[in-house]
């Protein structure tokens, strides 16, 4: 959702979007572990060999659809799926050439809660491989990008201080370029989105949007977000300078061979991944 935040920003200042994610949904919607690649979706158009636009009806195995194909019902239109597998560098001539293709001349990474951020230690993070990954491939595309995030600490993984920390660094850093409210006549169409797409964090920061305020339980009860107005902000920041002075984990992964590769980087840190702990509930 965070990818709608951003996109209804571009339109406002007269550009047109589209928006994605990766092949790779939370366990309740995708039981087997990590994400899927192309070969293994019914219904996309593959673009490239990481990269395929999904429509409504675009599903994995065993008849699950991922969060674009219920986004691109919503929006009534096709949105983008990116498979990671091909680490860092390999995800950007993917998109590189999909922005060829699809006539986009700027990539915006977005992502919602924060944990992009991310040292690695902190307690509650849960899928820093994903993030750290995409964040990343910014040092290998072509085509200009920048970083985002929106709706900090609404996925209940870092804390709020530990994101303002984290931005905090952006800016000590020169990478933190913007700050972007959620804008009240967005509100409508998040609603709708979040309605279609299972979504707890997106669903949390847009209740940040219309006011709430105080701790939340989601994930069934495992985790906690700390609703604030500053939940309903975009903070927007240069991913090349960022990975010169902070994001260590996605600085780790720079050189990474492919998704397994950057596994294995993290969890010889130390850091465990949401690729271990799904791997570890699947068996």
């Amino acid at each position: 959702m965070g990818a709608l935040v951003v996109a209804d920003l571009a339109e406002r200042f007269g550009a047109s979007a589209v928006v994605g994610g990766l092949t790779w949904e939370r366990r309740v919607v995708d039981p087997l572990p990590g994400p899927r690649r192309l070969d293994e979706i019914t219904g996309a158009e593959p673009l490239n060999d990481a990269v395929a636009l999904a429509s409504p009806e675009t599903s994995g195995p065993g008849g699950f659809r991922f969060a674009e194909s219920h986004l691109a019902g919503v929006l009534g239109e096709r949105t983008v799926l990116v498979d990671p597998h091909p680490g860092p560098a390999g995800v950007a001539a993917a998109l590189d050439d999909a922005c060829v293709q699809l006539g986009c001349d700027l990539v915006a990474l977005v992502d919602v809660g924060g944990d992009v951020l991310a040292h690695g230690h902190e307690p509650g993070l849960g899928s820093p491989l994903a993030d750290s990954l995409l964040l990343a491939a910014a040092a290998h595309l072509r085509t200009p990008t920048t970083g985002a995030v929106w709706g900090a600490a609404c996925d209940g993984e870092l804390t709020l201080e530990e994101v303002l920390e984290r931005l905090a660094e952006l800016a000590a850093g020169g990478a933190l370029t913007g700050v972007w409210g959620t804008p009240p006549d967005l509100l409508d169409r998040l609603d709708a989105a979040v309605a279609a797409v299972p979504t707890e964090a997106s669903a949390q920061a847009v209740a940040c949007a219309r006011g709430a305020t105080g701790p939340a339980p989601i994930r069934d009860g495992r985790r906690t977000v700390p609703r604030s107005p500053v939940g309903a902000l975009t903070f927007i920041f240069d991913p090349q300078r960022a990975l010169e002075v902070a994001v260590p984990m996605a600085a780790a992964l720079l050189d990474a061979a492919s998704l397994e590769d950057a596994e294995s980087i993290l969890a010889a840190r130390g850091i465990r991944t949401e690729l271990a702990y799904e791997r570890r509930a699947a068996s």
